[in-house]
């Protein structure tokens, strides 16, 4: 998966926006100098992000942008969603009866498909907060996984040892 500067940089600046006393609104001109951003490509993602009631403008002096939401409450995927980054992990043109191969499915799509799944569900786990605490990495369970060839191999070869 590709993940454009789009989603990337929106959901930056929104965990940059979460990081300040929602009391005050903040400028667009603040959080670009801050993250790096260019402005004129942040005016175009909050626009997005407000149409999609994750974030209230304020006009005038004082102006700015805050959260419509505490931040324990807005998720990646929200903000990802917002501004129009899909989830997308094939390379399907997502078009009912085109594939990715000639017009079929590829050997590899469900592999691929089920990983975009997986992104999706992790992204509506984490929230502003978690991203601000520093804890996304506790939402990621560990499992038995997969064990590769070399590594069943050794695990074999450490058993025949054993037995010997």
């Amino acid at each position: 998966m590709n993940l454009s500067t789009k989603g990337r940089y929106a959901v930056m600046a929104m965990t940059d926006l979460a990081g300040r006393d929602q009391s005050a609104a903040v400028t667009l001109a603040a959080i670009a100098e801050r993250q790096a951003i260019p402005l004129s490509y942040l005016v175009q993602l909050f626009n997005k992000l407000k149409k999609a009631g994750l974030v209230i403008s304020t006009r005038g002096p004082g102006g700015g942008y805050r959260l419509a939401a505490p931040a324990s409450r807005i998720c990646v995927s929200d903000i990802m969603l917002a501004v129009e980054e899909p989830f997308r992990t094939t390379r399907c043109p997502g078009v009912a009866g085109h594939g990715c191969l000639r017009g079929a499915r590829c050997l590899t799509h469900d592999l691929w498909d089920a990983l975009g799944a997986h992104i999706a569900a992790f992204l509506s786990t984490v929230t502003l907060a978690d991203v601000i605490d520093g804890s996304p990495h506790s939402f990621v369970a560990p499992g038995p996984g997969c064990r590769s060839i070399l590594g069943a191999r050794a695990a074999i070869g450490e058993f025949a040892q054993v037995r010997a």
